[in-house]
């Protein structure tokens, strides 16, 4: 069966009322089937941090993640047909960004994709889509319980286009600098997590500590079963999130899939273990859910280079760096509390750092990929390659993120962050019309005694006379 071939005369695939476009992928339907199924799964990532965030959060402002996550999707849909996709993959430019050639999805339609040449460019497009969306929804966890709605969307369209276009351009065009290095990065250990990880604290950083922090009662999630469901979303989405990142249905995407669960179970083994020593033979539920995404985190760009052993390796290593960075935020003064920095970060550097180490030439060439090999392999100077992309990436994102923020944050109006009064009554009150917020009734019958962290009204049932009292 032939491979399609990109014909620059026509970018755009051809005119479909003169030929059939489908033609040049007959025969290779199935890598396209693949994909789009692993495009489907990803979906679920979104409403997954959404509940992950809305969990780990305060009542009062639990609502708000749930909102933003289809939010920050329908901005960045727009984002990315708009000129995101031509900055990162257009097949001119230059080593660091693309160019407007695919300004608006002009002549993105039919043709090979740069990608992988079975598959359409369109499919190519879409699913790359979410990897953008989901990067600016973990980023949105640093404006934890204090920044508003409006600006964390405009910052969102902002940040996609000034930071994650150039990453995924470094990392994955072939024109980019750190994919010809080469740094290996199988799946967005750099553009994904390094770079959200960093951009979270940054915004941090640059909104402060919320009011009264750090209260005891600020650190704890308002609802826990919230958190297990989101890491259940997350955990499958992300099976889909590496297992189409072959970009092709073959061994190695199985063997990523394979890797991706095997890492996120051994995260939990890591994170629960370090938990036991700490808290002397007790558990957390909250741990055990960080201890999954650290894993998830960590095999990102190693899941198609790497052995099961080793891919078991990276994930409980990463769990275990992670968790023993419990007082991370604590150390750098910063209210990051969805710690975001820590999880996906230092995971996210972690895991680049060990692939540079475990990756191999065996596991790369399954799809018929010929990626360099790590330490492993004999090529040391590779652990060097990962060092410089870790680096590069952190760097970038961090800078860049803070300069966009301090440029919002003195744009009058625009509320970068809340006023007190709306942190202190919380962000749901201050942003959704009350009727959507909760009932008063349902809450009582759950026997909470607050809703939205504010004082439930006393009740007003009327006294029931006793046996042999007169009454008016």
């Amino acid at each position: 069966m032939s491979t399609p071939e990109y014909d620059p005369s026509i970018p755009d695939g051809g005119d479909s009322t003169q030929l059939d476009v489908n033609a040049p992928f007959v025969g290779n339907e199935f890598h396209a089937v693949y994909v789009v199924a692993c495009t489907f799964i990803v979906f679920f990532i979104l409403p997954g941090i959404g509940f992950l965030y809305s969990g780990l959060s305060r009542r009062k402002s639990a609502m708000t993640f749930l909102f933003q996550a289809f939010l920050i999707l329908a901005v960045i849909s727009f984002q990315w047909i708009f000129w995101g996709y031509s900055l990162s993959y257009s097949r001119d430019g230059g080593p660091y960004i693309g160019t407007l050639k695919n300004f608006g999805l002009k002549e993105v339609l039919a043709a090979p994709s740069p990608g992988s040449a079975v598959l359409p460019e369109i499919l190519f497009c879409l699913f790359q889509l979410l990897f953008c969306a989901c990067t600016i929804m973990i980023v949105a966890g640093g404006a934890f319980e204090r920044g508003g709605i409006v600006a964390s969307l405009i910052f969102g369209f902002l940040w996609a286009t000034i930071v994650y276009c150039p990453l995924a351009r470094w990392t994955w065009s072939s024109q980019g600098w750190l994919y010809n290095l080469p740094s290996i990065d199988f799946a967005g250990g750099g553009p994904v997590h390094i770079a959200s990880g960093c951009a979270s604290l940054a915004y941090a950083v640059i909104l402060g500590k919320r009011k009264g922090f750090p209260e005891q009662s600020m650190k704890r999630p308002h609802n826990t079963t919230l958190v297990f469901l989101g890491t259940v979303f997350i955990w499958t989405g992300w099976l889909g999130f590496n297992g189409g990142s072959t970009l092709s249905a073959s061994v190695r995407a199985y063997m990523a899939i394979m890797n991706t669960n095997i890492a996120g179970s051994t995260g939990i083994l890591g994170w629960v273990l370090v938990d036991m020593i700490r808290y002397k033979g007790r558990f957390t539920v909250v741990g055990a859910c960080e201890g999954a995404i650290a894993g998830l985190v960590g095999i990102t760009p190693a899941a198609g280079c790497v052995s099961i052993w080793l891919g078991a390796c990276i994930g409980f290593l990463t769990a275990v760096v992670c968790a023993l960075c419990k007082n991370l935020n604590q150390w750098m003064n910063v209210d990051e509390g969805m710690d975001v920095f820590k999880l996906h970060g230092i995971g996210g550097m972690v895991g680049s750092f060990l692939t540079g180490i475990f990756a191999s030439k065996y596991i790369s060439a399954l799809d018929g990929g010929t990626l360099a090999p790590g330490a492993i392999d004999g090529n040391g100077v590779q652990v060097g390659k990962q060092l410089a992309e870790i680096c590069a990436i952190s760097a970038y994102s961090f800078v860049m993120t803070c300069i966009l923020l301090l440029i919002l944050k003195y744009i009058p109006g625009l509320g970068l962050r809340v006023d007190e009064e709306s942190e202190i009554l919380g962000l749901d009150r201050s942003f959704f019309v009350d009727e959507q917020i909760g009932d008063w009734s349902m809450m009582e019958a759950f026997g909470s005694t607050t809703l939205m962290g504010v004082p439930k009204e006393p009740s007003k049932e009327v006294q029931q006379p006793e046996a042999g009292t007169k009454t008016a």
